[in-house]
């Protein structure tokens, strides 16, 4: 029988405690952070508020960054630039494909309650490459809608000429950015809610029984069809307590992150300083080592992050999939095995009676 957005909650906590305290294993919770990271499960846990540093710029670390980055040639800036660009797109493609693999490897996981990456890497490629093509259509669907929703009535107003003259258009102006606003909150809703429905209920689907994400949705759309109602009290529940959870994951990793960065604060200080009284200066090569350092220390502050939140990182796929579990009877029949009854074993056969031993 289908249960509720909130009977899955409890099931899903019990499930969580099993699975990381019961008993508590420290190399498991590394790897589920890892997991939880690359399958973009973070945002899931809170993540955390931007980290804001200070921006004073009048004492040594200006004059010791002011003056010199003109002594790049522009030749080489403009190589540099490219191959940043290029290589952050590569970086992109490189991130989904991760997240769509890693994915799976989360949903195994949960199910066994036992994190293998390497094997769930290998086992999980198909269902990974099935989803890392969705992911990338779905996530070019979006400014391709926006354009069409947005940029084609913009378009139309040019076309007009009310930016030429705004002040005789003012008021179709006015309602029509209020108009469009609308349209463009409610693009970026129905792309979130697809992008959650996708990856809680379709990928399932897809680890179960090897089909596309557009064969899972074919199947979803009629459940949520018929429980209009249910459906939307889970996204309603998953979002009251991802706030919750953001909050409580939000306050530890704040004073985390404090005490990580007194440390890397005061090297940082102890390298500038060191560097100006050296007389470095900035070229491309401490540029490029002030950027692989930098992305070394975000790197290490992010899996921080995720360490901190590896019980939402369990918690919420579990609560998905006992919620879906109810309505799709692979996941349920995967997630409660039934047992063959216990047949006791036959009786032994009494012993034979010793053989009489001859006379004489």
């Amino acid at each position: 029988m289908p249960i509720s957005a909130i009977d899955a909650i409890s099931p899903a906590f019990q499930h969580t405690r099993q699975q990381l305290f019961q008993p508590f294993r420290i190399g498991q919770w590394v790897r589920i952070a890892l997991v939880g990271l690359l399958a973009g499960e973070l945002s899931s846990g809170g993540g955390c508020n931007s980290i804001q540093f200070p921006t004073n710029t009048s004492g040594g670390i200006h004059r010791f960054a002011g003056p010199a980055l003109p002594n790049i040639p522009p030749g080489m800036l403009a190589a540099l630039v490219g191959f940043l660009v290029v290589f952050g797109i590569l970086f992109w493609f490189l991130w989904i494909y991760l997240n769509s693999v890693m994915r799976f490897v989360l949903f195994d996981t949960v199910i066994a309650k036992e994190c293998r990456i390497r094997r769930g890497w290998s086992a999980r490629q198909r269902p990974g490459q099935h989803y890392f093509l969705w992911q990338l259509l779905f996530f070019f669907a979006f400014p391709l809608s926006l354009a069409l929703l947005v940029g084609l009535p913009v378009l139309f107003g040019f076309a007009l000429g009310w930016f030429k003259e705004p002040k005789q258009h003012l008021v179709g102006l006015i309602l029509g950015g209020m108009a469009l606003f609308f349209v463009f909150f409610a693009v970026l809703v129905v792309w979130l809610v697809v992008h959650v429905l996708t990856k809680d209920f379709v990928v399932p689907q897809m680890a179960l029984e090897d089909i596309s994400a557009f064969e899972g949705w074919r199947r979803l759309l009629p459940q949520l069809e018929s429980e209009k109602g249910n459906y939307a009290g889970y996204i309603v529940m998953k979002i009251v307590m991802a706030l919750g959870v953001a909050v409580v994951i939000g306050i530890i990793t704040f004073i985390v992150i404090l005490l990580v960065l007194i440390p890397v604060g005061g090297f940082g200080a102890i390298a500038v300083l060191g560097g100006k009284a050296a007389g470095l200066q900035w070229n491309l090569y401490t540029i490029s080592v002030t950027v692989v350092v930098a992305s070394v220390v975000l790197a290490f502050l992010v899996y921080v992050i995720s360490l901190i939140s590896v019980p939402a990182m369990i918690f919420f796929p579990a609560y998905s999939i006992y919620f879906f579990a109810s309505r799709y009877a692979a996941l349920d029949a995967l997630l409660h095995p039934v047992r063959p009854p216990f047949t006791p074993p036959p009786p032994e056969a009494p012993p034979l009676p010793p053989e009489p031993q001859p006379i004489g």
